[in-house]
């Protein structure tokens, strides 16, 4: 899937502006209906490191109302949540109703990071696959928005933003020694992610993979989708709260 990806895609410094304002207001708008109608939204990102999740991320939320959403930024587990199921900590940050909660990386970390660097048995992330449908399907189905994206740069692009970032005392706290090192194992992450695409791109749960080598265009991009299915979610929990046409009504 991502060889098909076109990595050429932009906007222009204007549209930008333009686009992801007005974006943002329907965001603002959409959250206080969602709130109202008790619509939880759960948004999750992976990607290339440098990839532009973080930036994505807070062009979503930078308008938005503080106290209703909350963004999780994921790592490895410490030592309770290893304690537990993989998927336990996620189940207990997903969102109330009228919530929402970001995922900066998720629970395909059992099928990425934890496959390629052999923390998991090779049983253990090839079991991984049903599990992760079962649990985000439950969770659409008991009325959670689900959105995941995979923000999609070149291998080419993601060195130039790697030494971006270490030249820039503002922005050297983004890049360490795993980002070099994950580099190195680039071609089996995209094997993993390859995979990982053909077994958990369902219809219930479909995959959003953005084109991320210029930012503009994925910053507006993943703001787009997210008003598309809060917009969709509203306008279906309303029609579900009309009354029913009875033959005598």
């Amino acid at each position: 899937m991502l060889e098909k990806v076109d990595l050429s895609l932009t906007l222009d410094k204007d549209q930008y502006e333009r686009e992801i304002l007005e974006a943002q207001y329907k965001l603002v708008i959409l959250q206080q209906q969602a709130r109202q109608a008790g619509i939880p939204l759960a948004i999750m990102y992976e990607g290339w490191d440098a990839g532009g999740k973080g930036g994505s991320i807070l062009r979503i939320t930078q308008k938005l109302d503080p106290r209703g959403y909350r963004v999780w930024p994921v790592g490895a587990p410490n030592e309770v949540e290893r304690e537990h199921d993989y998927l336990w900590r996620f189940w207990t940050r997903m969102p109330e109703k009228g919530g929402i909660a970001i995922f900066d990386r998720s629970w395909y970390g059992r099928v990425l990071v934890e496959r390629v660097e052999g923390l998991a048995k090779p049983q253990e992330w090839k079991r991984a696959y049903d599990e992760i449908r079962h649990f985000e399907e439950t969770l659409v189905d008991n009325g959670t928005v689900l959105i995941k994206f995979w923000m999609h740069i070149s291998k080419d692009e993601q060195l130039r933003r790697f030494k971006e970032r270490e030249a820039d005392p503002f922005k050297q706290w983004k890049i360490g020694p795993d980002d070099w090192r994950n580099r190195e194992k680039w071609d089996q992450y995209l094997t993993a992610a390859e995979e990982m695409f053909e077994k958990t791109d369902t219809k219930k749960c479909p995959w959003h993979i953005v084109a991320a080598e210029s930012k503009h265009y994925a910053r507006v991009k993943t703001a787009t989708i997210v008003v598309k299915a809060l917009e969709d979610a509203v306008k279906s929990r309303a029609g579900d709260a009309q009354p029913s046409q009875t033959a005598g009504g």
